[in-house]
């Protein structure tokens, strides 16, 4: 039996996949765990995955805190989520796959990363957690949700290649795999693709 293989088009570049999402928010961890981490695990050599924990949250600058859909347990996570990104680099998704996956996602956050990312210290995801700079980067997470154009609306919140349409994020739901594979064979000459 002879299988063959393909390499990724050096000049093409990788299909940029953003996730706008809340920790707590059912549907958000339903995509993750079984759409968008899948598809990664099969095609990460041509897509980029970003992820950004805020979603429906409020940033309340006066009183210095956040305010989420899913109470305080949702916004504490989405800051564990976002240290991991920072800190676990490469091994982040992973780890945060793992967390979403599981019953309890805060349990699970400590062996998540001793297991996908055990260079990081779990003092360093709480050291950041608690202080001034998982605030910074949850108000960057803010920064980035509030600037979507079209603004969102709901979470999850899928960008393709920077672009949101209502018709991709639909299929993105059940047929991410596909539209990865053919945003990659038609990204060297669309600016808004239409399936």
């Amino acid at each position: 039996m002879e299988l063959n293989a393909t390499r990724p088009d050096a000049v093409v570049p990788p299909v940029e996949i953003t996730l706008y999402y809340e920790s707590l928010c059912p549907g958000c961890r339903a995509f993750l765990t079984e759409q968008l981490f899948p598809t990664w695990i099969l095609l990460k050599d041509i897509m980029n995955v970003n992820l950004v924990p805020f979603g429906n949250a409020k940033e309340l600058p006066e009183d210095n805190i956040f305010s989420c859909q899913h109470g305080e347990p949702e916004c504490y996570i989405n800051i564990v989520e976002a240290c991991v990104l920072y800190a676990a680099n490469n091994a982040a998704f992973p780890v945060i796959y793992c967390m979403e996956s599981s019953a309890d996602i805060l349990k699970s956050a400590k062996p998540c990363l001793q297991l996908y990312a055990p260079f990081v210290k779990w003092q360093t995801i709480e050291s950041c957690t608690r202080g001034e700079f998982g605030h910074r980067l949850m108000h960057q997470n803010a920064v980035k949700t509030q600037a979507l154009k079209p603004a969102h609306l709901h979470v999850p919140w899928i960008t393709f290649n920077g672009e949101y349409t209502n018709e991709w994020e639909d299929k993105a739901m059940s047929t991410l795999f596909n539209i990865v594979c053919i945003l990659y064979k038609v990204c060297t000459c669309f600016h808004f693709y239409h399936f």
